[in-house]
């Protein structure tokens, strides 16, 4: 299911660039069944052991058309059928980061 990828990306470890295993396009849907988004996403697939499933990127996000309000951890963005809203939780990503250094 991977496709090669030999471009290498930087910022996920600090100082170090990571040459990915492959790439993979998949389908990513936010919200719920009655008001809900999806668009086909390329993943960079590697194996880092990091407390994150996915990194989504700039790309990713204007494909999604979100408007980020980072003070306030929140991502806005049209469903069909209005808006959804995800917030973010700056105590359980802190936890989340600690649990996969330990």
């Amino acid at each position: 299911m991977l496709t090669r990828s030999r471009a290498p990306f930087y910022g996920i470890i600090r100082g170090n660039a990571a040459t990915p295993l492959g790439s993979i396009v998949l389908p990513v849907t936010f919200g719920t069944k009655d008001n809900y988004r999806t668009v086909n996403i390329k993943f960079e697939v590697d194996g880092f052991k990091l407390s994150y499933h996915a990194i989504l990127g700039r790309p990713a996000l204007t494909k999604f058309m979100v408007v980020p309000h980072y003070v306030y951890l929140l991502l806005k963005m049209l469903g069909k059928t209005g808006v959804l809203m995800f917030r973010g939780d700056l105590k359980k990503s802190c936890d989340c980061d600690q649990e996969a250094i330990e």
